[in-house]
């Protein structure tokens, strides 16, 4: 039989702190589990995550296990990069936080240009049909720092392979750079040894870029741009599908960025 394919998601869900009106998380929480049911993700990452939204995150989908912290105090203060993957499919084997830092063990830290604190959190799972194990990790990189988002790109790329092993990785995440830019080519090209050349799934899938690919839209259904949320994964998977779900109802929106997600397999 073919191998089992991986259903993965990657979903900024818009921090409810925020002065959104019409679209402010208590009006929009039943919408913005929608995408999530329809798809039905193995593993999804979520980013822009306050405590309130991590607990309904936890609570309306226990299908799923989680992991991470909050990136100010690596407890519960300020946003997660929460990790979720399903309970019936994989083993905990090990999982973690790191900054994206000079500093990476320390939490609350940031460095270069960032603006604010940005972190990583990953875990490594065995898929039961399978027996296989891979590591899945989430991150939102600096929405200002140029010089951030680099080093951000060259961090991931350099300390995820240790944690994977040498073995199979996916990263997702909101990156806040587009294809045209220095992180993302870091990223699909390294430079520094050892570092994982990454594999953007949608790409790899739809060869051909679109002007209309944006994945951020401000609650606007703009469709026109570049996306900025990706599906990575290293080159011992096969994509087979990749979309930007771009769900709405009665003119509302999820959230202000689109999911996107992927199916992939591991021969």
């Amino acid at each position: 039989t073919p191998p089992a394919a991986l259903r993965v998601m990657t979903y900024n869900v818009r921090l409810s702190a925020a002065n959104d009106g019409e679209d402010a998380w208590p009006k929009r929480t039943e919408l913005f589990f929608a995408p999530i049911t329809a798809f039905a993700p193995d593993l999804i990452g979520f980013q822009e995550v306050l405590a309130d939204q991590h607990d309904a995150i936890v609570a309306r989908l226990g299908d799923l296990a989680f992991s991470g912290v909050a990136r100010n105090d690596g407890l519960r203060s300020g946003e997660w990069s929460l990790v979720g993957y399903r309970r019936a499919r994989f083993d905990l084997l090990d999982s973690g936080t790191f900054w994206l830092s000079e500093t990476p063990g320390v939490p609350g830290s940031k460095s270069w240009d960032a603006a604010i604190t940005r972190i990583c959190s990953w875990v490594r799972l065995r898929d039961r049909g399978s027996g296989r194990e891979l590591v899945f990790a989430n991150t939102h990189f600096d929405h200002r720092g140029h010089v951030a988002r680099l080093e951000s790109a060259k961090l991931l790329s350099a300390r995820l392979p240790q944690l994977a092993a040498g073995g199979p990785a996916i990263l997702v995440g909101d990156f806040n750079v587009n294809e045209d830019t220095p992180a993302y080519a870091e990223l699909v090209r390294p430079a520094a040894p050892g570092a994982i050349r990454w594999i953007d799934a949608y790409r790899a899938v739809h060869p051909a870029r679109s002007p209309e690919e944006a994945s951020f839209h401000a609650f606007k259904g703009t469709v026109k741009g570049s996306r900025i949320d990706f599906v990575f994964h290293t080159a011992d998977f096969t994509p087979r599908s990749a979309i930007i779900n771009r769900l709405s109802r009665g003119g509302r929106y999820p959230s202000d960025h689109y999911p996107v997600a992927a199916e992939i397999t591991l021969p």
